[in-house]
């Protein structure tokens, strides 16, 4: 008979055991790490993603209920609800490069200089504070309406789900360029669909006094974020000179983030004044 052959116990020495010991807590920590920080970023994104549109909106329902308030009271309020700017609507100039507020003394497409006497009789001569809600925008194919405050401040305008007017453009109903502009992701998103404005599209904006209506007219896809001619009295792109206009008019721009999720460019829709009606 063949005799066995006994093997011998493989020795595991202490400072291996300690080795293996301290790899696995090494894994076992940096798995923990990554869970957690997985579980920070989802609840970044929700908070982006949903939080803040649901705190903003909220906001600006409120804003508008409270602007409507006070105009039905007859009064402008001390919370921001006050009447819109005079000539050059605010101090200082946009954060993109306003032009000045020059006004332009010609009068709506199609009307004669008495009627654009009549649309600059029924502006406020009140320039609004900065940060204050005075206006109200309304664009019916978009389902939104939402408050205008005066500047284009992040953290005083826009991430509080209002539409802000660049200082230095003019006031609704006024011979130049209204200017607005407004988040397209995150913080209420007002101007989220903003490409599926066509042209003749209508385009409110109320005030304590009168109710001015725009009909889109022109739209600019993309152009750079430092692109000042939109905003002019006279908007024209100065990035894209084909887009824009040559005489002065009774304008209104939108402006927003392009593509989504980014800023990078701004997409830009223009509109022209059609008919202001008195608030009685």
């Amino acid at each position: 008979m063949r005799a066995s052959v006994v093997r011998p116990l493989p020795v595991v020495r202490h400072g291996t055991l300690r080795r293996r010991a301290r790899r696995r807590r090494v894994l076992w920590g940096g798995g923990e790490v990554l869970v957690t920080v997985g579980v920070v970023l989802a609840l970044l994104v929700v908070h982006q993603l949903w939080w803040t549109n649901r705190e903003a909106r909220r906001g600006a329902e409120r804003k508008v209920e409270a602007l409507e308030r006070a105009w039905g009271a007859g009064g402008g309020g001390s919370s921001g609800e006050g009447a819109g700017g005079g000539a050059g609507g605010g101090s200082g100039r946009a954060s993109s490069g306003a032009g000045t507020s020059s006004t332009a003394s010609s009068s709506p497409s199609g009307t004669g200089s008495t009627a654009g006497q009549r649309y600059a009789a029924g502006t406020d001569s009140t320039r609004p504070r900065s940060s204050q809600a005075y206006a109200i925008l309304t664009i019916p194919r978009l389902g939104l309406r939402v408050p205008i405050a005066e500047g284009v401040s992040k953290p005083n305008v826009l991430n509080r789900g209002y539409v802000g007017h660049y200082p230095g453009t003019q006031q609704p109903g006024q011979s130049g360029n209204f200017a607005v502009a407004g988040h397209r992701n995150t913080h209420g998103e007002p101007f989220r669909h903003l490409p599926r404005l066509r042209r003749a599209d209508t385009v409110e904006v109320e005030t304590r006094s009168a109710t001015y209506t725009y009909t889109v007219d022109k739209i600019l896809p993309q152009t750079s974020s430092r692109d000042s001619g939109v905003i002019r009295p006279v908007p024209r792109s100065v990035v894209r000179p084909a887009y824009g206009y040559s005489e002065p008019g009774y304008y209104i721009t939108l402006t927003t983030c392009t593509p989504d999720f980014t800023s990078r460019y701004r997409m830009v829709v223009w509109g022209k004044l059609v008919s202001m009606r008195p608030r009685t």
